[in-house]
């Protein structure tokens, strides 16, 4: 009786259009999703999920680091890309607060794939002659890494169907327009997509049947424009996604140790219903 009072009560929850990411996951005890339940994370350091040729026409090898639970024996899980900034020209796949992410995921039972993607010069500092390149190159290794990380599910034990994709500044974009391309790319679709310091554009299309999404903003930002990021929320909830905005009152870019706590909450709360946790494999 009493389950399915909690599940008619999270059905309401889900018809009443629910704030998620401050909604905590239900139950006693440690909970996988919800709570720290691995001790010991194992880093699987420059793996290789592809290559791409670059505006200089040199061919560049794709790395990732894998994080996953040291002992784990559930052979369905759900994963994160983690996806670095560096306004397209700089940064790679051990940026602290996506090794911090990455990690920390990985104790809650996901495994965590964080990329290197092609960078170009000056990308979208100095110049901005091939910022729009540079983040349509960012946007295509992306998806060159969810194709790959779903056609290898069976290998590295990933549930097909729950991929999420995260990153901030640089990252936070391309993990947007990967999210809002879902619905045009079914090969590259992913489940829900996390943004510190974001925005659409570039790249995707917002649109009915893409991803669900969340976003961190601080209303002063002086590299993605607050506006931005504001129009994207709005955009995607006009067309019935589930689009959510944490903001600061603060002059800031990726304040993730700041708000470190709060980030990884919201972001926890938010993965774990929109991509349907309470029934994945345990």
């Amino acid at each position: 009786m009493r389950r399915r009072i909690v599940i008619l009560v999270l059905l309401a929850l889900v018809a009443a259009g629910c704030d998620w990411p401050n909604i905590a996951p239900p139950g006693n005890g440690l909970v996988r999703y919800r709570d720290p339940v691995f001790s010991t994370v194992k880093v699987q350091s420059g793996l290789t999920y592809g290559s791409a040729v670059n505006l200089e026409g040199q061919t560049i090898t794709l790395k990732y680091d894998l994080y996953k639970p040291e002992g784990d024996k559930v052979t369905s899980r759900p994963a994160i890309i983690w996806v670095h900034g560096g306004s397209f020209c700089c940064g790679d796949r051990t940026s602290p607060e996506l090794v911090d992410e990455a990690t920390t995921f990985a104790q809650e039972g996901y495994v965590s794939m964080s990329i290197d993607y092609r960078l170009e010069s000056p990308g979208c500092s100095g110049s901005l002659s091939n910022c729009g390149a540079a983040i349509k190159e960012a946007f295509e290794d992306a998806q060159t890494a969810v194709r790959y990380l779903r056609a290898n599910a069976a290998t590295y034990r990933v549930d097909p169907n729950r991929i999420a994709i995260g990153g901030s500044s640089a990252g936070a974009i391309t993990a947007l327009n990967v999210a809002y391309a879902t619905s045009e790319d079914p090969d590259a679709a992913v489940r829900a997509a996390v943004s510190i310091s974001g925005a659409q554009g570039g790249a995707g299309t917002i649109s009915a049947g893409d991803a669900p999404a969340l976003d961190f903003h601080c209303t002063t930002d002086p590299l993605v424009g607050y506006s931005a990021a504001v129009n994207t929320i709005n955009t995607a909830k006009a067309d019935g996604l589930d689009a959510f905005h944490e903001t600061w009152d603060e002059t800031c870019h990726v304040p993730y140790s700041e708000h470190r706590d709060q980030i990884l909450e919201q972001e926890r709360n938010f993965l774990y219903w929109e991509m349907d946790l309470s029934h994945a494999a345990t």
